[in-house]
């Protein structure tokens, strides 16, 4: 974290198209990258990465996610409109794992460990080593021109 008062100066996030937004009061507990098969198939990426926040540190403030129930043990928060995961939390915890991609800021909280390694990819270790580039420098200017985001930006 930058240092800052959550409570003078909360972390904000919420969906692509906007409908969904929350606030962190406090600052985000044990964020983590998870490997395992169910944030696999609930992001429809390699992993999805958290940090735990109390809900008594944590307010809905434009709409709520709809949820989906997917075990026994876990309920999921996405919008319903743009399909964005927003969180996990074990049913009936007085605690919330927010998607780190879904903060405003997300580059302020950073993982500190790995869990559900038993479904790690096994090429995960070669994206360091891909080529990288820009959206820009391998999109012809006219496709760029069509790219308008429909994105809600990263603040209120």
């Amino acid at each position: 974290m930058d240092g800052r008062n959550l409570k003078q100066d909360p972390l904000t996030g919420g969906c692509q198209c906007g409908k969904v937004r929350y606030r962190l009061f406090a600052s985000p507990q044990r964020p983590h990258v998870c490997h395992c098969r169910m944030c696999q198939k609930a992001s429809g990426a390699p992993f999805m990465a958290f940090a735990e926040v109390a809900m008594h540190d944590f307010a809905w403030t434009r709409e709520e996610p709809s949820w989906f129930r997917s075990s026994e043990a876990v309920e999921r928060g996405f919008c319903s409109t743009c399909g964005t995961p927003l969180h996990f939390r074990y049913v009936g915890s007085d605690k919330l794992d927010i998607t780190l991609a879904s903060l405003d800021e997300p580059n302020l909280v950073q993982p500190e460990e790995e869990v559900g390694c038993e479904g790690r990819l096994s090429w995960i270790d070669l994206i360091d080593q891909l080529p990288r580039s820009t959206t820009e420098a391998t999109t012809p200017p006219e496709v760029l021109k069509t790219y308008a985001s429909r994105q809600h930006p990263d603040h209120e």
